[in-house]
């Protein structure tokens, strides 16, 4: 097998370049591509207060939870301000800027959690911020947010940790 035949990006392919290789996949499949996928957002989901807030069309929900279980913004620390001001501006508005807290200021203010509005938080040492893609049954917000265990997550967060919602201008 030469060429194109022992390209394993086709699945018909990847079986016989693993045999042919000892048993070993050389490089990625599609598959392995989407167990990679698959096991980064279950180990992003799997602490205690996971949540999904469900299906929805909001554009800034759909776009923050393409990012489950990886850090887009390549940042080490303090990086959930940076992910809402990327997903913000790959939705088409204005970016927010790299700290929580600036948030508060941003947009329109709204008096509790909906679906695409921007949760602002407190926390010891400074802030937090991500967007809420649902609500649960206590009322508390479901929210996604970049540097939730080191990772983008989505989480149940108690309605009396959010200091602001606000909606997003254009």
């Amino acid at each position: 097998m030469a060429g194109a035949d022992r390209d394993i990006r086709y699945p018909a392919n990847a079986e016989r370049t693993a045999i042919q290789s000892g048993g070993e996949y050389v490089g990625r499949t599609r598959s392995r591509v989407r167990r990679s996928m698959a096991s980064a957002y279950a180990r992003a989901q799997s602490h205690a207060n996971s949540a999904h807030g469900g299906p929805t069309g909001n554009a800034l929900v759909t776009e923050a939870r393409k990012y489950i279980g990886t850090n887009p913004t390549g940042r080490a620390s303090l990086w959930c301000g940076a992910f809402m001001d990327m997903v913000l501006k790959r939705t088409g508005h204005r970016g927010g800027g790299n700290l929580a807290s600036a948030y508060t200021r941003y947009g329109t203010r709204v008096s509790g959690p909906q679906v695409g509005a921007i949760a602002v938080m407190g926390r010891r040492g400074g802030g937090h911020v991500g967007v809420v893609s649902g609500i649960d049954a206590n009322g508390n917000p479901i929210i996604v947010s970049g540097n939730h265990n080191r990772t983008v997550a989505e989480s149940v967060y108690r309605a009396s940790r959010i200091h602001a919602y606000v909606l997003p201008g254009g």
